[in-house]
């Protein structure tokens, strides 16, 4: 990362990819019977670890699967070859008690032959399990085997805190209360909403307002980007934005 000159305000930013990184992700229960990904074995998340990319470079993911059913990892908005799909249709599961190794790649915006632009792999994106319940995995999405992904372009402005909230099918009978999202004022604040199950939902945040693009942030005062302050969602669709929080 990167910061601006001395005298300007910090401004922390993404900085260049590297070319292959590698992480282990864990699948495994909650005493109630739910289901999550971890970093650490034995300590599940629900949603999954936040999990950040920069364009251009290569992710491989061993999935190390503790549980006593078959589960998977299948991801949204990168690229991937079909044994990394996730599916049972290629056999790209893991087994109780084995391992397995997907591999993400990203790419930055390409000019196409005729000019035209293709899109890079920079955005709010989500993984999920694709097997647990059904050869869908909606069984698994249910249980709570999903998290997000951020892609950063290079230059990107980074938040200094992340919140990520997701939409799902769920029992709240004897549940807890949500938690509270609390910054600091002036504190610079991403949000990545990503939906499940089978509804539309309405995602809004009270006296704030951002930009309906990639990083929800003007480029420029000529930036003619729809300003917002609620956001329809359905299901498997993801976005994310940054605000500042008390402006």
């Amino acid at each position: 990362a990167t910061a601006e000159p001395a005298g300007k305000t910090t401004r922390k930013t993404a900085g260049e990819p590297g070319e292959v990184r590698r992480i282990t992700l864990y699948v495994d229960k909650f005493p109630d019977g739910q289901m999550g990904y971890g970093l650490e074995p034995g300590k599940p998340t629900i949603p999954g670890p936040l999990i950040e990319m920069i364009e251009g470079e290569t992710l491989e993911i061993e999935l190390v699967n503790n549980t006593d059913v078959t589960a998977s990892l299948h991801v949204h908005g990168v690229d991937y070859e079909t044994s990394s799909d996730g599916t049972r249709m290629n056999d790209s599961v893991v087994q109780p008690g084995g391992r397995y190794v997907y591999t993400w790649r990203t790419h930055a915006p390409i000019t196409r032959a005729d000019g035209t632009i293709a899109p890079g792999s920079a955005g709010y994106w989500h993984y999920h399990d694709h097997v647990v319940g059904t050869d869908h995995g909606t069984g698994g999405i249910l249980l709570g085997l999903y998290g997000p992904l951020v892609v950063r372009r290079t230059g990107d402005t980074l938040p200094d805190k992340t919140f990520t909230v997701v939409f799902n099918d769920m029992k709240t009978n004897n549940l807890t209360t949500a938690p509270d999202f609390t910054a600091k004022l002036g504190e610079r604040v991403e949000f990545i909403v990503i939906a499940h199950g089978n509804l539309f939902h309405t995602f809004h945040i009270h006296g704030h307002r951002w930009a309906d693009n990639r990083t929800g942030t003007l480029t420029n005062p000529d930036d003619q980007s729809r300003i917002i302050d609620t956001k329809t969602t359905g299901p498997a669709e993801s976005f994310g934005f940054q605000i500042i929080a008390g402006e």
